[in-house]
């Protein structure tokens, strides 16, 4: 059975470990002996937030990288997972940074890495919405079909009311393409360790 609280489980099963090519910025992360099988048994959600993935690694290398894209603007990191994007983002200058994660593991994850960091990040209530932003990240949202199809549309609504997005993805087969124009991309690991090209895209504005 899994722990009844999340923040105890993490904090008793995952290991402090700093990102590759983010110098300082840690996370806990997920290792042979996590014991994230048991929240499987629990029929629990897939423990996404216990890795780094390759579009939320693009993310935060690049608003590490051009910290403009983020200073003083009011951020969201949508599906965020750990929160590495919305660290990332908080340690370059972002006047405010939210994190949008329904997970109750990766919200507990969200506010241990943030703390873990020095820096803040709020996770709005389920239900709650998210307050007024002017950039939207979002890494890794379109890794199945089922899950794009729900995603594209939300994403839509923020770029039609004058919001940027940024999607980073590895090139999964399921990215709308056509709607997303490409801005960098960087060398870095996906979950498990294995290298990849990191892109970030940002999303048109459909007429």
């Amino acid at each position: 059975m899994a722990a009844r609280d999340p923040a105890s489980f993490i904090q008793g099963n995952l290991q402090i470990t700093e990102t590759p090519g983010l110098p300082g910025l840690r996370l806990y992360t997920a290792h042979p002996g996590s014991g994230l099988s048991r929240l499987a048994e629990a029929n629990g959600p897939p423990p996404y937030w216990a890795y780094r993935w390759a579009g939320g690694m693009a993310l935060a290398h690049h608003v590490t990288a051009r910290p403009e894209v983020v200073r003083g603007k009011r951020v969201l990191d949508f599906g965020a997972g750990s929160g590495l994007v919305a660290i990332a983002t908080a340690r370059s200058g972002a006047a405010a940074v939210w994190a949008a994660e329904i997970d109750p593991y990766g919200v507990a994850a969200i506010d241990l890495n943030a703390a873990l960091n020095g820096v803040s990040v709020e996770v709005p209530a389920k239900g709650a919405g998210v307050p007024p932003v002017d950039l939207v990240l979002a890494g890794d949202v379109f890794y199945a079909p089922d899950v794009g199809r729900r995603i594209l549309p939300v994403l839509e609504r923020w770029v039609a009311a004058g919001i940027e997005v940024l999607v980073g993805d590895p090139g999964r087969a399921d990215l709308p393409l056509n709607r997303l124009e490409r801005l960098a991309a960087y060398d870095v690991t996906d979950a498990g360790g294995t290298a990849a090209e990191g892109v970030v895209f940002a999303l048109q504005f459909s007429r």
